[in-house]
């Protein structure tokens, strides 16, 4: 389990380092600025929780009878559901996203958690 937090956690922190880059490059001209905004922010909770991952895999391996894995699924399902409704509502404008946004998050803190419980236990 480790190895696939570390490796998936890589591979989404390349991933959020392309959107970045195509959203200062490619989407700048493209989405008012409002728009860039959340596509941004969508973009930096991504990294953060690619970079969440790596972690999950050091906890993963030290402690691997630990809810560490529980919090990389986590993890995972914040990046997609937070980040993933944050980039699509700001292409597309359908702001009824916006609605499971919050789903994302909910997914981080609980992920945030389960971490610091694999680490305390």
């Amino acid at each position: 389990m480790d190895r696939f937090f570390f490796v998936t956690g890589s591979l989404l922190a390349f991933l959020a380092v392309a959107l970045g880059a195509f959203a200062a490059h490619s989407l700048k001209a493209r989405l008012s600025p409002d728009m860039l905004t959340i596509f941004e922010t969508g973009v930096r909770y991504h990294m953060y929780h690619a970079l969440a991952l790596l972690a999950v895999a050091w906890a993963a391996s030290r402690w691997p009878e630990s809810s560490a894995g529980t919090a990389g699924w986590f993890f995972l399902a914040g990046i997609i559901i937070f980040s993933g409704s944050l980039y699509v509502l700001s292409v597309t404008e359908m702001r009824w996203l916006g609605a499971i946004t919050p789903i994302g998050g909910v997914a981080f803190l609980l992920g945030w958690l389960l971490l610091a419980w694999a680490a305390w236990r």
